[in-house]
């Protein structure tokens, strides 16, 4: 762990604006500017309420974002970003409609390609169109970071850029974007943004600076996930969440996940599972396996959950399973049709993602990992 004096950046979108009902405020804003042109990214469920964002002048969709998108999506999207020559573009749904519009916002018009670009500061230019982020789930916290992801479907590997260039000029986040999230959903993307803030809280890169965001975020996801599983209207429980989310996202730029999210990648890639329910499965067993490099701050993470639990790896297993299984979240990988014989391609995957596996409390062996696909099996 790093200590209080260890050197730490930390961006933000230069504007956030949060609350029910604040979805319009980007048309004012957007108006305030000047543009008169615009692409918003999202998928067909929310291009079809983009009336909720008050978008002046000339407004272009691109409605066909894919859950895990790959290098095809993203190249239609650019194709559409060239096209409309946008002023703006808005990322309006989940993760993966956030992190197309960054991608389409740095590389339309540049003679960058995408895999020039992926890794960490490889961005040249600085984008021409301004960037603007609407989350209507809280699991990702994109709206928050400088990180894109997208498949690469001959290897089934996730390709991540990282460029300061991909920050949003505005997010908007209005919780009321989210009362239409299935209960299921809620409760897998709620996880994920759990596991956002507690991969980072308890990562070899853990900064006090980002502590603060991350335990919180787990305190707010305890306190208010299972509300908003029962009752989806709860606008207090869904702003709880949509904090929660923006927390995690403020955790990933400078500190970023671990393990957890290494294991869950493969599910994504090889089986399109979708992210939040494959880090919700994940979840209790790295973080039970951790336990012994981290016990203070695991026992911290439990408590904000709502759990007293001993230092022992099984009594934090089972506490973190129940949390995540009462919220109705399938927890085997059988339950989600993942064949048995697929665990050591999985495990060879995951074991390849050093950029996370090295941030982990812990170190997670290709033994380790097949052994944990194994216990969820």
């Amino acid at each position: 762990m790093v200590s209080l004096d260890s050197p730490i950046t930390v961006v933000r979108p230069h504007l956030i604006e949060f609350g029910v009902g604040t979805a319009g405020k980007l048309g004012a804003w957007a108006t305030s500017k000047g543009y008169s042109r615009t692409l918003v990214i999202s998928d067909a469920f929310n291009a079809a309420r983009i009336d909720v964002l008050q978008l002046k002048g000339e407004v272009s969709v691109f409605s066909d974002v894919t859950p895990e998108p790959d290098i095809a999506n993203l190249d239609k999207v650019l194709a559409a970003a060239e096209a409309t020559q946008a002023e703006l573009i808005v990322g309006f749904g989940g993760g993966s409609a956030m992190d197309l519009a960054k991608l389409a916002a740095v590389l339309a018009g540049s003679q960058q390609t995408l895999h020039e670009v992926v890794g960490p500061n490889k961005v040249q230019r600085a984008r021409k169109a301004a960037l603007a982020q609407v989350p209507t789930t809280s699991g990702t916290g994109s709206e928050a970071g400088i990180r894109a992801l997208v498949t690469d479907p001959e290897t089934k590997a996730k390709l991540a850029v990282e460029s300061l260039h991909m920050l949003a000029d505005i997010a908007v986040i209005d919780p009321s974007l989210t009362f239409s999230v299935p209960a299921r959903t809620t409760a897998a993307t709620g996880v994920d943004a759990m596991a956002h803030c507690v991969e980072a809280f308890t990562s070899r890169k853990a900064h006090p600076m980002i502590d603060m965001y991350a335990i919180e975020g787990t305190r707010l996801v305890g306190k208010y996930l299972a509300r908003a599983v029962r009752d989806g209207s709860d606008a207090e429980a869904r702003a709880g969440l949509s904090l929660a989310s923006l927390y995690g996202g403020f955790c990933l730029g400078p500190v970023n996940t671990a393990g957890g999210h290494a294991l869950a990648y493969p599910l994504g890639t090889r089986w399109h599972i979708a992210h939040g329910a494959a880090n919700a499965l994940i979840f209790p067993h790295v973080l039970a396996f951790n336990t012994p490099a981290v016990p203070e701050k695991t026992k911290a993470v439990m408590e904000a959950l709502g759990y007293d639990t001993s230092d022992t790896v099984q009594s934090v297993f089972d506490a973190a399973y129940a949390f995540c299984a009462e919220l109705g979240i399938e927890m085997t990988l059988s339950g989600l049709g993942v064949p048995e014989n697929d665990l050591d391609a999985m495990a060879d995957d995951a074991f390849a993602i050093r950029r996370l596996l090295d941030n982990n409390p812990r170190d997670l062996t290709r033994t380790d990992i097949r052994s944990i696909y194994e216990a969820a099996y």
